[in-house]
C-alpha cells in the first residue's frame, strides 16, 4: 500500500472513531443519505433517552442477609401474636329499643370491642361501652355471633363484664399478663374495631406511666381518679374502646380506654398519637368482683385534694419543710377521715396555684402503713391495689408544722 492509499485509510478510521466517542460499524445498505442519517439520529436520540432514565433511576442496596432475617423474624411475631390473639377479640354492639307507631325498633347505639377472658364466655370491655345498652351483641374474629348479657360494670375502673352464652370449644381466651414491671419505651400492639373495622392491628410503645383519669359520681357528689393509668401512642380511635393492649408476647397488659385529641374524624374524636389504656392488675382485681357480685367495692377515705398538686410550691405557706405528701382540702362530712379527726383546710385563707385556689391549713398526709405518699393521685392507687372496706389503715400526717399518726377505718366509697 503506498503512502497516499495509507492515508486515506487513516482518515476513514479517524472519522469513525470521532463524535460521541462511540464506534458505529454498519454493513453496507441500500438506505440513501437521509434515511441513514434519520436512522442515526433515531438512534442517538434514544441512546441519550436511555442515558437520562439509567440516571435518574434509583439503584437498590442490598440488605445484608442476616439484617433481612431480622426484619423476617420481627414480623413473623407480629403475624403470629395477630393470628394468636385476635381470634379473643370481639366486636361489641350495643342497641336500644325504640318505639314508633309501627312498634318497637332496635336501634344501634354505639359500639366498642372487648376480650374473652375464660371458657365460660366472660368478656372485659369499657363501662362506657355498655353503659347505655339496651341489648348487646357480640361478634367474633370468624363472623360468628352471640347475644351477650351483662355481668356488671364499674365506672371508677371503666371496666365492665359481659358474658355469652357459647361452647368452651369454641372460644378463644386471652391471657392475661402482669402491669407491675412496665416501663416506658416498650413496644405495645392494639386490636380492636375503630370506626367498626373489626380485626384492627396497631403498634406503638408505652409512652408514659401513672396517668390519672377523672371519672365523676353524680350520685356521690365528688370526682374520683383512677390511677395507674397506661399512657401510648398506639393508634387508639373510637371503637377501639375495651379491646386489648397487649405486650410483644401477646399477653394483656392493658384495656384500650380513651384518647386525648383535640381533632375529629366525621364528629368523633380521632387517633393524635396521645391513648390512655387501664392497666391489666386493675382487671385481674376487678372483673373477679364484678363477676361474683356485679359491682366492686372500694376503699374510701373521704377527703378531696388536688392530683397534680407540688407542695414544693407551698412551702411557704405551709409552715412545713415538706415536697411531696396530700395536702387535705377538705374532709366528707361523717365519712372515715372525719371520723379519724382528720382536718381539712381552711377556705377563707386560700392560695391560687395554677388558676385554681387551694386552702391552707389543712393536713398534710406523707404516707400509709409507713409507705410514702407522692401525691393524690399515688395515695388513692396505694389504697385501691392494696386494701379493703373496713381494713384500718395509719396514716402520718403534719399538723401545725408536727409529725404524728392517725389511725382511720376505711370506707366504701359511694356510688
Amino acid at each position: 500500500m503506498n503512502e497516499r492509499k495509507l492515508l486515506v485509510v487513516m482518515s476513514v478510521l479517524m472519522l469513525a472513531l470521532s463524535g460521541c466517542g462511540s464506534l458505529n460499524v454498519r454493513l453496507p445498505v441500500t438506505e440513501n443519505a437521509a434515511t441513514q442519517q434519520a436512522t442515526a439520529t433515531a438512534a442517538d436520540r434514544k441512546a441519550s433517552e436511555l442515558v437520562n432514565v439509567a440516571q435518574i433511576m434509583p439503584t437498590p442496596t442490598a440488605l445484608p442477609a442476616e439484617a433481612l432475617a431480622e426484619f423476617d423474624a420481627e414480623e413473623r411475631v407480629l403475624i403470629n401474636l395477630y393470628e394468636r390473639v385476635n381470634p379473643a377479640v370481639v366486636y361489641i354492639l350495643i342497641s336500644q329499643e325504640t318505639r314508633t307507631n309501627r312498634g318497637t325498633l332496635e336501634v344501634p347505639a354505639g359500639s366498642g370491642s372487648g376480650f374473652v377472658i375464660d371458657t365460660e364466655g366472660h368478656i372485659v370491655t369499657n363501662n362506657h361501652v355498655i353503659a347505655n345498652a339496651g341489648r348487646i351483641r357480640v361478634t367474633f374474629a370468624d363472623g360468628s355471633t352471640a347475644p351477650a348479657k351483662l355481668i356488671g360494670g364499674d365506672p371508677y375502673s371503666d371496666l365492665a363484664v359481659i358474658k355469652v352464652d357459647v361452647p368452651a370449644e369454641q372460644l378463644v381466651v386471652a391471657e392475661l399478663g402482669d402491669s407491675s414491671n412496665l416501663r416506658p419505651g416498650q413496644r405495645v400492639i392494639a386490636i380492636g374495631n375503630p370506626f367498626g373495622l373489626q380485626g384492627t392491628m396497631t403498634m406503638g410503645i408505652i409512652s408514659a406511666l401513672g396517668r390519672t383519669l377523672p371519672e365523676s359520681s353524680e350520685s356521690a357528689g365528688g370526682t374520683f381518679i383512677n390511677p395507674d393509668v397506661i399512657q401510648t401512642d398506639a393508634a387508639i380511635n373510637p371503637g377501639n374502646s375495651g379491646g386489648p393492649l397487649l405486650d410483644s408476647r401477646g399477653r394483656v397488659i392493658g384495656v384500650n380506654t380513651a384518647i386525648r385529641t383535640a381533632s375529629t374524624t366525621g364528629g368523633q374524636p380521632a387517633n393524635s398519637g396521645i391513648g390512655f389504656a387501664v392497666p391489666v392488675n386493675t382487671v385481674k382485681r376487678v372483673a373477679p368482683e364484678l363477676i361474683e357480685r356485679g359491682i366492686v367495692r372500694y376503699p374510701y377515705l373521704g377527703i378531696t385534694s388536688r392530683e397534680s398538686l407540688n407542695l414544693a410550691d407551698l412551702a411557704g405557706q405551709l409552715g412545713a419543710d415538706v415536697k411531696q405528701g396530700v395536702l387535705v382540702f377538705s374532709v366528707a362530712r361523717g365519712g372515715p377521715a372525719e371520723r379519724a379527726g382528720l382536718r381539712g383546710g381552711n377556705e377563707n385563707d386560700t392560695v391560687v396555684i395554677g388558676g385554681v385556689p387551694v386552702p391552707l391549713g389543712g393536713d398534710i398526709i406523707t404516707a400509709i402503713d409507713g409507705a410514702p405518699v407522692r401525691d393524690f393521685g399515688d395515695l388513692i392507687s396505694k389504697l385501691t391495689a392494696n386494701y379493703r372496706v373496713g381494713d384500718r389503715v395509719t396514716l402520718t400526717i403534719i399538723r401545725d408544722g408536727r409529725t404524728q399518726q392517725i389511725e382511720v377505718e376505711l370506707g366504701e366509697r359511694p356510688r
